[in-house]
């Protein structure tokens, strides 16, 4: 059966990808395997079994002229994917979460690592005047950018071990057997996606707790707790970029990949939308921290960055539908 049903894929493979040609395959699939099943209860072989479904059912080119419908001729040729370049990209997908993901931990670290040494330093270091405060201060600064060097050199490192597969974004097919088998994969990874996923969640919105948890001690620790929620809430996110990304590997080859030009446009207006959001986010969470000592209430600027920047594609896409060119 597993020939059979490649042998359709194939046959429908340079054909429209919409609902009624969905429908037409899956009939064709039901009465060969019927036919099949038949074959097979009256005493023939696998190999004839196969070759007699085939050649009566296997002339898609009368059963489309017959319906009006037309092959889709690509302008471009689209290279088949193989078993060893799928599997690389999943490796390489997976891998440039985790640095990705460490990436923005450490940025977490470091902003929590300069809320606490300043803090530190002028809660108990007032005896020093202002030396000790401006001492905690650096040695924050200096910690946090450092943080932030290596972050960013782990961002670099991910975008490069994903540089060689850019070609996938311009369109690709899968051959039966492999799409199978990324299926499996994707269903086998499902509760681990699902598990890692409602960790990070519960992190967090468990992590604003902390800084309602320290300002209740004492206000003056309400800073300490901003530290906490950054540590907590990096390793959040740091679930969501890193299996998130391994989910998305899969996403990516099972999807239809024939992207339209308007879809190509998207996708770039929602990356560039997120390359300023969410440095926009940090600028603001810092400014209202040390400028407006507001650490007990300015953590919502990353709920309401992560909402922006999730709603942007459903709003570009109904304001694409209000405007159609």
């Amino acid at each position: 059966m597993e020939t059979i049903v490649v042998y359709l894929e194939n046959m429908f493979a340079n054909l429209p990808r919409t609902s009624e040609m969905e429908h037409l395959k899956q009939e064709l699939l039901t009465g060969m395997e019927d036919k099949y099943l038949e074959l097979k209860r009256e005493g023939k072989s696998e190999n004839e079994a196969i070759g007699i479904v085939i050649s009566e059912f296997g002339n898609i080119e009368e059963l489309t002229a017959e319906l009006g419908i037309e092959p889709v001729h690509m302008e471009e040729s689209v290279p088949v994917l193989t078993e060893e370049e799928a599997y690389a990209y999943t490796t390489a997908k997976k891998s440039a979460g985790l640095w990705t993901g460490l990436g923005v931990l450490l940025c977490a670290f470091g902003v929590g690592f300069l809320i606490f040494m300043s803090t530190l330093a002028e809660n108990y270091g007032m005896s020093a005047a202002h030396s000790s405060i401006e001492t905690g201060t650096v040695i924050g600064l200096i910690g946090m950018f450092l943080l932030v060097a290596v972050a960013v050199g782990m961002f670099i490192h991910s975008g490069m071990k994903l540089e060689r597969f850019s070609y996938l974004e311009e369109g690709f097919q899968l051959p039966y057997s492999l799409k199978r088998n990324l299926q499996r994969n994707q269903a086998n990874f499902a509760l681990t996606y699902r598990v890692a996923l409602i960790t990070g969640v519960s992190l967090c919105i468990l992590a604003p707790a902390l800084i309602f948890a320290a300002a209740y001690l004492n206000d003056s620790y309400a800073p300490y707790g901003v530290s906490s929620f950054m540590v907590m809430a990096g390793v959040g996110v740091f679930l969501f970029v890193y299996y998130g990304n391994t989910q998305g590997a899969y996403t990516t080859l099972l999807e239809e990949h024939h992207l339209t030009a308007e879809k190509k446009e998207e996708v770039r207006a929602v990356k560039a939308v997120e390359a300023v959001i969410w440095p926009l986010a940090i600028a603001i969470f810092l400014f209202t921290g040390f400028v407006m000592h507001r650490w007990d209430i300015n953590w919502v600027v990353f709920p309401i960055a992560g909402i922006l920047s999730g709603s942007f594609g459903n709003l570009y896409h109904i304001m694409k539908d209000r405007n159609p060119s």
